[in-house]
């Protein structure tokens, strides 16, 4: 039986891979995943705290809200008080929307990544040129903002079309955060050529942790720091990579705080022995790595 592929990349085994190293002869590279979204009011997608009923939903809209307003500057803080460098997943919304929040992450160096538009919107749902579209609309916002293109892109709600990574190379993007399959960087094929597939995890992850199963603050924590742990005994015999995907009206919640900066200040504890990174900087070190192979 010949099942349906995507064609993107060939199975490997980790096991069976080269080994290298990140800069500095670490083994894992761990690099923190800040998702910056705004939501349309009174419409469209979004997470829910609790049942909303009809629209509008004031009661998940404002509580979506608290997070560019309150706690991604609470997130700011801790962040600079543990001098840590952050990947900024920005809705391109965001710059007309929270400007100062957008200027603030400009001013601490972090790497900004496409996100779409809104996350109040699929891309998976729309035609080739309407995506198409989609990206270029998005990475035209970002792009006048920061005065250089956006290099990473994560689609809204992991959201992907059969097309969607030929349409990121053809638009300049040189990785995505999009596929949830490995712990290393794997080059995925495309029409227009190579696209690093960088992991994001979906499991250390506050939207399905907190959202989707109900976790408390301090099983979320625990789960970022046993992945971390466990990631950093593995890395021993494979040089990996971690990421930790956050989200400000969640984690940035003041009780949820105190158990995220808990278990931060436990990696940064080993800052040493790690690389603490951005995605961009990981996919800077792939491109140059022969020990990475490339799609025939």
């Amino acid at each position: 039986m010949q099942l349906k592929t995507h064609g993107r990349y060939d199975y490997s085994a980790i096991t069976k891979r080269p080994v290298y190293d990140w800069p500095g002869g670490k083994r894992l590279a761990v690099y923190i995943g800040l998702n910056l979204e705004h939501f349309a009011f009174g419409e469209g997608l979004g997470a829910e705290l609790a049942p909303g009923g009809p629209q509008p939903d004031v009661l998940n809209y404002a509580w979506r809200d608290y997070g560019n307003r309150v706690g991604a500057w609470r997130l700011l803080e801790m962040f600079d008080a543990l001098d840590m460098p952050v990947s900024v997943l920005t809705n391109s919304v965001m710059y007309d929307y929270a400007p100062a929040l957008m200027d603030a992450h400009r001013a601490r160096g972090d790497e900004i990544v496409g996100h779409g538009r809104t996350n109040s919107e699929r891309q998976s749902v729309l035609s080739e040129a309407e995506e198409a579209a989609l990206i270029a609309e998005a990475t035209d916002v970002l792009t006048r903002a920061e005065g250089v293109a956006p290099r990473g892109w994560l689609s809204p709600w992991i959201a992907e079309s059969p097309v969607t990574p030929d349409l990121l190379k053809a638009a300049g993007y040189d990785y995505t955060l999009n596929w949830a399959m490995d712990d290393q960087p794997v080059w995925m094929r495309t029409a227009h050529g190579p696209l690093l597939s960088i992991p994001y995890p979906q499991e250390a992850n506050d939207i399905p942790s907190i959202v989707g199963r109900k976790d408390g603050a301090d099983a979320f924590a625990q789960i970022v720091q046993e992945n971390f742990d466990e990631m950093r005994a593995q890395s021993v015999a494979q040089p990996l990579v971690m990421g930790i995907a956050l989200h400000p009206y969640l984690v940035g919640q003041p009780f949820r705080l105190r158990a995220l900066r808990r278990v931060l200040q436990h990696i940064c504890a080993h800052r040493d022995e790690i690389w603490l990174t951005r995605a961009g900087d990981i996919f800077d070190f792939c491109q140059t790595c022969d020990a990475i192979p490339r799609p025939e």
